[in-house]
């Protein structure tokens, strides 16, 4: 996220990308629309390797953070399937909020590190194992939010 041209992007756009971009994902999203379309059908399961290895996760941790068993992860990912729309829902999610964390602390290494580690705000809590559920999600953005804008965090 460091260059100039991906500050530009919308939300929809960063998340995509870090999924992969258009040639995993097979379509170019512009819009939140497009990428909600693109969830309910169930992305590719490759979308996830790349953004499973910029979060520094084995296979295990990936399909945990995905919510999919791994035996299940290990097939989709060798049957080129796609996952269900609440695994592509999660997945979103953990994207949109890996860029989030990239976006805020400026640097992609030390976002990765920040979202695997203990963080008081969030009552000792790792950031990346809140992401399971959306208001998880959102407890996680507030403290990016003030991390962005100076307080607490």
């Amino acid at each position: 996220m460091a260059t100039p041209a991906r500050a530009l992007l919308t939300p929809a756009q960063a998340t995509a990308e870090a999924l992969g971009g258009a040639k995993l994902l097979g379509r170019i999203v512009r819009t939140g629309d497009d990428l909600t379309a693109l969830i309910r059908q169930g992305l590719p399961a490759a979308s996830v390797r790349g953004l499973a290895g910029r979060l520094a996760l084995d296979h295990r941790a990936a399909a945990q953070a995905f919510g999919i068993a791994p035996r299940t992860f290990s097939r989709r990912l060798s049957s080129r399937s796609r996952l269900t729309p609440a695994e592509s829902d999660r997945a979103a999610r953990l994207a949109r909020v890996f860029t989030i964390a990239v976006a805020t602390i400026g640097d992609e290494a030390k976002a990765v590190t920040w979202l695997r580690s203990e963080n008081r705000a969030l009552r000792g809590a790792r950031p990346l194992d809140q992401l399971d559920t959306d208001p998880g999600a959102i407890g996680v953005e507030d403290v990016l939010g003030r991390i962005a804008y100076g307080g607490y965090s």
